[in-house]
């Protein structure tokens, strides 16, 4: 994007909060910070301390300009369709990118997702989605979360096992299909970057850096050291090279983030002097108060709902014995 004097405006990416060591560890924040690390163009990283979970993060804006994760495909389509930036002219046509990418983005994807919700603990999703918010808030996310996931994957309580057992076995198979194409080289197609190759470093980075050690999915991709040696060799070019400014934000009040995106975007050094807060900051946290409350009351009265159903179904079936049929 230009402004009126003909020069480029600094790309902003606006993702979730720091974790794992990674500029973010957000399965979808990460590849658009790739993808963008890859495009050599200049950008600030910004991190949202307030509304972590909106379906909107990440997002890249530029002056008026803002794509948004959850518009048009994503970030990174948002960025090619709008003519930001575009890796993947060379790479659109061949049959196998298409097949390769499609893999990733819904086969490995979708492993990603029940290893995080489903199939492990809650702590990998806890730190990075509700560590900053009150345990009961968040413990209620969580799991109305698992819902979504379950519904999204096509879970039920008859076909848990052969979607488990159908989720690993695509991932398997993505895996030995990306191993033999990437070879020893350092990228799967035309020697560059494309969004495949960010796609599938943030998910290779997430799986080893974000997933807990009993993951399967991490030891299936543990069994290709060039997939590792991949992504390993790319991370410190173009992860770690790059994290110790690219990875501090600074706060902007002319950004258009704050007009048109999630209302407070700040990371503060800890040396900085406290500052007061404003009228918005105070709001919010005014209406944080009242969503713990009645987040805490709905939680009582479900819980003595479900208690209250279980006592009538007892109840009523101790009255069917007495039942009689004219």
């Amino acid at each position: 994007m230009e402004d009126g004097s003909g020069e480029r405006e600094r790309l902003t990416l606006v993702a979730r909060k720091p974790c794992f060591g990674l500029p973010t560890a957000c399965p979808k924040c990460l590849p658009a910070y790739i993808y963008l690390r890859f495009s050599n163009i200049p950008f600030r990283l910004e991190f949202n301390l307030i509304h972590p979970d909106s379906d909107q993060i990440p997002f890249v804006e530029s002056g008026e300009y803002v794509a948004y994760d959850n518009e048009k495909g994503g970030v990174i389509q948002n960025l090619k369709e709008d003519g930001i930036v575009d890796l993947d002219s060379e790479v659109n046509g061949i049959p196998e990118w298409v097949s390769m990418k499609a893999m990733v983005e819904s086969w490995l994807a979708e492993a990603v997702m029940y290893e995080l919700w489903i199939a492990s603990d809650s702590k990998s999703a806890h730190k990075i989605y509700y560590s900053d918010l009150p345990w009961p808030i968040g413990k209620v996310l969580y799991f109305k979360q698992v819902q979504v996931v379950k519904q999204l994957l096509g879970i039920t309580s008859n076909n848990t096992e052969r979607r488990e057992e159908e989720i690993y076995r695509r991932a398997t198979l993505a895996y030995g299909a990306l191993s033999s194409r990437l070879g020893e080289k350092s990228f799967f197609f035309e020697s560059r970057p494309t969004s495949l190759d960010a796609i599938f470093l943030g998910h290779v980075l997430f799986t080893l850096h974000a997933l807990p050690e009993t993951s399967v999915i991490r030891s299936k991709l543990l069994g290709h050291a060039n997939l590792v040696n991949y992504a390993e060799n790319l991370k410190v070019e173009y992860v770690d090279a790059n994290s110790s400014t690219s990875s501090v934000p600074q706060l902007d009040p002319s950004s258009s983030a704050s007009r048109r995106g999630p209302s407070v975007w700040s990371s503060k050094p800890k040396s900085k002097p406290k500052r007061e807060k404003t009228e918005e900051e105070m709001k919010f946290k005014r209406r944080a108060k009242y969503f713990l409350a009645t987040q805490l009351v709905a939680v009582l009265v479900f819980l003595s709902v479900l208690g209250g159903s279980n006592d009538a179904e007892v109840e009523l079936e101790d009255d069917d014995d007495g039942l009689n049929y004219d």
